[in-house]
């Protein structure tokens, strides 16, 4: 089929650890692998290295048997032409093996000959996660400087997308992409909590750096008085927390609170306009330079797992600015990542309602229907019902404007021993729910260097069974 699009997201390493010409011999003749997503820039050791989880589930049964230390950095030949409007100028990766090197001038001569399509993935914000990669173990000269701010002034750990030094990077390094390389399209993923995300999180609000508030006064908000009322929510947040009763429950206590200080939300949305206007300058960069390259929108599985940000983006809103969107559908992952998103939500503004008997509420809500609270961990989500549920729920409403591919888990980290495991047959049932319910292709994710073949033979058998393979 000439529009086949059966991706696989792959980090640097691999093609080190197991030869660029064997590696895709296996992808596509064993996997029908036709679009590599390469991790061609992040700080992520889930994006550029081995299994992050190799203590608690041991390696893959594929690729090098031990710790890869790597620090992450930019795996292409740098340019400095092209960062010249930026103070962000070193940045070249500079582990073993792959110091020197450009993964993509590697890989694009022998993924041609295949018939293969070449992917870089970049991932914002490129600092994130401090258990496998965080902003104080990046080696970029000034980088404290480009950070967030939070509420009460201090320096947060995430690169403020207002800093003017910091966007116009990643401006740069797209264009350096789109300009330089042969390449079918980029895949952009850009998960960050928004201010209010933060407070329910228990972190204080963000971004009050100096950029943001300048961008902010100009758009004649007082950014003062915004200051003033994040400190009562955050309190109360915080008291809420601790199990400090109101006197008429938590989440009405939140709403009167949310009442007296509407510039929270007033604030909300100047921070999420002001990161959605990334996504869309980066859209329009790659579509200057080179019209014929598709932009896809990675879009954090987290967003249809938690009521706010489900809110917050919007499928349709998206289709703007995006080719195509890989909704992030981690089955065996999801039931994990599901409690931790909720139990936020229960130390604070649900803590009215224990877990177990607001979840079928909350499943309504999100359009779900999985395992109870008490069984969801172990269970994870299943295949049919979540990855079908979410390919046809997005189908419908990117109302065919732009194509979905849907990002199937495979192997995605596990934190806890009795999370769910993936296995050959959810891998099977994942890609069969996605094609059955209208995706026009998938992505197996979120890396290949920590995926079974065994569980990726599943998804094979799949394919094999609709013809795609």
């Amino acid at each position: 089929m000439s529009d086949k699009f059966v991706g696989i997201q792959i980090s640097p390493i691999s093609f080190i650890d197991e030869g660029v010409e064997p590696l895709l011999d296996t992808l596509q003749g064993r996997f029908g692998i036709n679009v590599l997503l390469v991790g061609t820039i992040s700080w992520l050791g889930l994006k550029v290295g081995r299994r992050i989880s190799w203590k608690l589930e041991g390696f893959p049964d594929h690729g090098v048997q031990e710790p890869d230390g790597m620090k992450g950095g930019s795996y292409i030949r740098h340019r400095p032409e092209f960062y010249r409007n930026t103070s962000i100028t070193h940045f070249a990766n500079q582990d073993p093996g792959l110091e020197g090197k450009d993964i993509l001038e590697m890989i694009i001569p022998a993924a041609r000959a295949r018939g293969m399509k070449v992917m870089p993935e970049v991932m914002e914000p490129l600092f994130k996660y401090a258990d496998h990669g965080s902003a104080n173990t990046v080696q970029i000269p000034n980088l404290p400087q480009y950070l967030e701010v939070d509420q009460f002034g201090r320096i947060g750990s995430e690169p403020s997308t207002s800093n003017p030094h910091y966007r116009t990077w990643l401006h740069s390094i797209l264009e350096d992409y789109a300009r330089n390389y042969e390449i079918d399209g980029i895949m952009w993923c850009n998960e960050r909590r928004s201010p209010l995300d933060n407070l329910i999180a228990g972190n204080p609000a963000n971004d009050f750096s100096p950029a943001a508030r300048r961008e902010a006064i100009e758009r004649g908000i007082d950014v003062e008085r915004v200051r003033l009322a994040f400190r009562e929510v955050y309190e109360f947040f915080q008291k809420a927390r601790k199990g400090e009763r109101f006197a008429d429950g938590y989440l009405v206590e939140f709403l009167r609170v949310l009442l007296r200080n509407p510039e929270v939300l007033i604030w909300e949305r100047f921070w999420l306009e002001r990161n959605k206007d990334l996504d869309r300058e980066l859209y329009g960069i790659v579509k200057w330079c080179n019209p014929s390259i598709s932009f896809g929108l990675n879009v954090w599985n987290r967003n249809h797992l938690n009521p706010l940000r489900k809110a917050q983006w919007p499928w349709l809103e998206q289709t703007l600015y995006c080719d195509w969107v890989k909704p992030i559908t981690y089955q065996h992952q999801a039931g994990g990542i599901y409690k931790r998103e909720m139990a936020d939500f229960h130390q604070t503004i649900l803590r009215d309602f224990t877990p177990e008997e607001f979840t079928p509420i909350m499943y309504r809500v999100l359009g779900l229907s999985e395992a109870p609270w008490e069984e969801v961990l172990e269970k994870g989500f299943d295949p049919d019902t979540y990855v079908g549920g979410q390919t046809r729920d997005t189908v419908a409403a990117v109302q065919g404007r732009v194509l979905v591919y849907m990002g199937i888990g495979v192997d995605a980290p596990r934190t806890s021993a009795t999370q769910a495991v993936c296995t050959p047959d959810i891998v099977y049932r994942s890609v069969k729910a996605a094609y059955r319910e209208g995706a026009r292709g998938i992505v197996y994710s979120p890396n290949y260097a920590g995926m079974n073949h065994t569980n990726l033979d599943g998804g094979a058998q799949a394919l094999k069974e609709l013809g795609l393979m």
